[in-house]
């Protein structure tokens, strides 16, 4: 199963077990420009003093949903609860169903996963970090999210990035060592928080696009954007998105005990479909 296949499985399955509607914020584009920075290595300078001021976190919101199927629209919305723990450690549910966890994502240092429990769908997708090149072909990415956040770095190293400037914005390009676009930043220049990444595949095309508003400044020097939007802009899924609107971020801290609750992935029981996601590639296993 290849990327576009499995996220258009993936919405499709979301889409038959979720129940409420809402509304979904805009993303608002700032109009103030202000001066950029003038090296690579200082726009990622600029952004890692965001991820080392980060801190254990907690947050309630609602994530909305939008995708379609046989050209019809179809959107979602459903209340989540949000752990986070820097730089790796991640921890989502969603109250599907009357289920407080019907989803759930989460990741550590060293393996992500998902879980879509109500028995419609019952289905549990994981992989090692280790294992995994691109994106790991998840639209609701622990990943995307931890970078949304502020709390994991980018990635790569001074020389994989270049700077260009924008309508008041430092947009930082990172590539592989064939020179194909892994990933493009764009940086807000009159207060230095990122508003959108761009995801590309191993051919260089664009393939998820997170966009991020509305930043709250948790503790001194660490912001967190309260709107997070992820959309998949391949040909096959154009149009559908993921908005995780968050309404109480604070700061929170975690002993042993809760970060093994929280952060360590569940084993896979009850599941009719296990996948396990390797250099791209879906693999069902068997129970």
């Amino acid at each position: 199963m290849n990327y576009q296949q499995h996220n258009l499985l993936f919405f499709h399955l979301v889409g038959t077990i979720l129940i409420l509607t809402g509304c979904a914020p805009e993303i608002r584009r700032p109009t103030r420009i202000c001066p950029g920075a003038e090296s690579a290595d200082e726009g990622l300078s600029i952004l890692g003093r965001q991820s080392q001021n980060a801190v254990p976190l907690k947050a309630n919101g609602q994530c909305r949903l939008q995708y379609y199927t046989e050209g019809k629209r179809h959107s979602e919305n459903f209340p989540v609860k949000l752990w986070a723990n820097p730089p790796a450690e991640i921890y989502l549910q969603g109250d599907v169903a009357f289920d407080p966890k019907g989803v759930v994502f989460g990741s550590n240092e060293r393996q992500f996963w998902l879980s879509i429990k109500p028995k419609e769908v019952s289905s549990y997708w994981w992989g090692w970090w280790s294992e995994q090149s691109h994106l790991q072909n998840l639209m609701v990415s622990p990943k995307l999210v931890l970078e949304a956040l502020g709390i994991a770095e980018l990635g790569g190293v001074v020389e994989d990035w270049s700077l260009s400037n924008e309508d008041g914005f430092d947009i930082l390009t990172r590539r592989d060592e064939r020179g194909v676009i892994i990933k493009r930043v764009h940086i807000y220049n009159c207060d230095h928080t990122i508003r959108k990444i761009e995801y590309f595949d191993v051919s260089g095309e664009a393939v998820v696009v997170t966009e991020l508003d509305r930043y709250k400044e948790v503790l001194e020097g660490f912001f967190v954007p309260a709107v997070i939007k992820v959309s998949n802009v391949t040909k096959d899924s154009e149009g559908d998105y993921v908005i995780i609107t968050l309404g109480s971020i604070k700061p929170d801290s975690f002993t042993q005990k809760q970060r093994d609750f929280l952060f360590n992935r569940p084993e896979p029981r009850g599941f009719k479909h296990i996948y396990r996601i390797v250099y791209g590639e879906i693999i069902e296993q068997t129970q």
